[in-house]
């Protein structure tokens, strides 16, 4: 079963609810709600008018993978959004890297030189993951005072995409 990767927008908007806050609230109790992630209902808006993007991974036309990126200065982006369902991780599908190797083509495109993260300490196969793919962690203080800070985040990453 090989995932499809594609742009999607807020026709997906509950499929994209129900799997991102599956996972942040039941499988590590992470405290956020909906009402933190209005973006969620405007993901048109809130990431592709700025020159972002949100991709999702699709197994037998089921979601099963989400990464988003939000453009904040003409070079910088943040990656939000980044969720696989449990069954659905690991090499086996690679879902997780296909959705980062889209979003590094869709910014090396279009001259987005910096991505940034902020995740949570806890979710540590996460900072594996994107470790093994050169992210570094950087200090909160690093960040570019543009950086769209979510309230939960307690460790940031750095890739630079320029050569």
């Amino acid at each position: 079963m090989y995932p499809v990767i594609k742009p999607i927008e807020n026709e997906y908007s509950n499929a994209i609810v129900d799997l991102i806050l599956n996972i942040q609230q039941k499988e590590f109790n992470v405290p956020i709600t909906i009402e933190d992630q209005p973006d969620l209902f405007h993901i048109d808006s809130f990431y592709y008018a700025g020159g972002g993007g949100f991709w999702g991974a699709f197994i037998n036309d089921e979601l099963v993978g989400t990464i988003a990126l939000v453009k904040f200065a003409d070079n910088a982006a943040a990656i939000r959004k980044m969720f696989v369902k449990k069954e659905f991780r690991g090499k086996e599908f690679s879902i997780a890297q296909k959705l980062l190797e889209t979003l590094i083509a869709y910014s090396q495109e279009n001259k987005i030189n910096d991505l940034y993260l902020g995740t949570v300490s806890i979710l540590e196969a996460a900072l594996r993951f994107y470790e093994k793919n050169n992210f570094v962690r950087i200090n909160k203080e690093e960040l570019p005072k543009a950086f769209p800070l979510m309230a939960p985040d307690n460790v940031f990453c750095h890739l630079t995409l320029k050569k």
